[in-house]
């Protein structure tokens, strides 16, 4: 797990010690991510062809909405997740503030969000991506070592509805130990699709992660509200399966032996 707070409304959010990009313990923010990313079928509910490689309408408005008080930037940004299987896919591109607020109103999460919250609240949302994709390079560290080659995020799927295993494993035991574990589940849930190279010259390996966004306190010394991200392997894997185990209980493993380095 990694943790993440968001500085104040107009700064850029900073990177500390597991979220989404709004705090969505208030009733003002949308209860899940606010861009629709969905999963089933290849068209949206208005027959909208989606885009395959994130379950998304092709084209997100960048128009004014109406009745659209204020206005925002139709600027995207570039990640630094690289996108595809091939280097001249370039990288993914986060939605412009006006792609943001149009896909909430048009999936009816914009009512009683501020227009002038906007922009931070897409800064932090492609922070928190920008985290996620930090954290998948660690559990790829070795891979990458090995072969020499970054890897790749060839899709990802919103999730909201879907507790993963672990979201329900942890309910289950905060209704035991509520001081230990989580008592409310994660707001938010996505499943990225990472392409694992194989070596120079071969095909990828496609490995499923899982992400969980939950609340988290708010920052004891500025008040602001953290999150946290539940990265990690599917376990629809042997692979994937040995890559946790290792993770989590090699370095208890290695303390239990004496290496303390």
């Amino acid at each position: 797990m990694g943790w993440f707070w968001a500085d104040s409304a107009k700064s850029k959010p900073s990177m500390g010690l597991a979220a989404c990009p709004v705090n969505h313990g208030k009733s003002d923010a949308p209860a899940a991510c606010p861009v629709n990313y969905g999963k089933g079928p290849k068209t949206s509910d208005d027959d909208e062809v989606l885009n395959p490689m994130n379950n998304m309408p092709m084209a997100i408005s960048s128009e004014r909405a109406p009745g659209q008080r204020i206005v925002l930037s139709t600027e995207r940004t570039i990640s630094s997740i690289p996108r595809g299987e091939s280097a001249d896919q370039g990288f993914w591109e986060y939605p412009s503030p006006q792609q943001m607020l149009n896909a909430m109103l048009k999936k009816g999460k914009g009512q009683g969000v501020p227009e002038d919250a906007v922009e931070s609240m897409v800064e932090v949302h492609n922070f928190l991506n920008e985290g996620a994709w930090q954290q998948i390079l660690q559990w790829e560290q070795k891979y990458t070592e090995q072969t020499k080659i970054e890897p790749r995020l060839l899709q990802f799927t919103g999730k909201p509805h879907d507790l993963s295993p672990r979201a329900r494993m942890y309910l289950a035991l905060g209704k035991v130990f509520p001081n230990t574990f989580n008592t409310q589940p994660p707001f938010d849930r996505h499943d990225w699709t990472v392409l694992r190279s194989r070596g120079r010259d071969q095909d990828w390996d496609k490995v499923r992660y899982i992400i969980d966004y939950y609340s988290a306190p708010d920052d004891e010394e500025t008040g602001m509200p953290s999150f946290m991200l539940d990265t990690r392997p599917a376990l629809d894997s042997f692979q994937n399966a040995q890559d946790r185990f290792v993770h989590w209980w090699g370095p208890l493993w290695k303390q239990a032996m004496g290496d303390f380095d």
